[in-house]
């Protein structure tokens, strides 16, 4: 796995061994950042389910200026460590919250912490086709709270199986959507609110 552009284009990134972490594959990155275009550039960005940090540091490579990643575990925490060395960023580029992605979501809601782009790739559901889906995608799209974790024009991309057939609630307006296999990634903003009638004055 590798960084596909920008600064630190080509620097290969380290991954644990094992099944406990699913990369997002290059080709899948690639489209998402030729979607996302000059969003990336000075964008403060927020990467949930972080386990290598290989979404964000895609985001830092092309001319983001700030990342925090969240990833629950210490060992998974420790390759992003490395991985933030190997692509030479300054270590205050990355805030890195060893922590459950629930707990801090509240955290930076309390805090109102405000980030350009969301970016999550977690761990896939099952299938779920004559019942609602329980995975940590549909999770994320029911916490009311989250679009307002997003600056105005602000983006969630969020990633998914085909399989895990997910609802959309009414807080969320689906920008773009990118298909790759069994990989979906869903571009996500807050609908707009429509600004209220100004009486012409008489």
């Amino acid at each position: 796995m590798r960084i596909t552009g920008g600064t630190a284009a080509g620097i290969i990134l380290k991954v644990p061994k094992g099944y406990d972490v699913r990369p997002t594959p290059d080709l899948v990155k690639q489209a998402v950042f030729n979607s996302l275009g000059e969003r990336v550039l000075g964008a403060r960005v927020l990467e949930l389910f972080s386990g290598t940090g290989a979404m964000g540091f895609e985001c830092l490579s092309r001319g983001a200026v700030h990342l925090v990643a969240v990833e629950k575990s210490p060992r998974h925490a420790e390759f992003i460590r490395k991985n933030l060395a190997a692509a030479r960023f300054p270590e205050e580029m990355l805030e890195l919250r060893v922590q459950d992605v629930y707990t801090v979501l509240q955290q930076f809601a309390v805090a109102e912490r405000r980030f350009d782009l969301i970016l999550a790739d977690p761990p896939y559901g099952e299938k779920n086709v004559g019942r609602r889906s329980t995975s940590h995608a549909q999770q994320l799209l029911d916490l009311p709270g989250l679009p307002g974790l997003l600056n105005e024009n602000g983006l969630l991309v969020l990633g998914h199986s085909k399989r895990d057939t997910l609802v959309l609630p009414g807080h969320w307006l689906e920008h773009k959507v990118l298909k790759h296999g069994d990989s979906m990634m869903r571009f996500l903003k807050q609908p707009r609110v429509p600004e209220p009638d100004v009486p012409n004055p008489s």
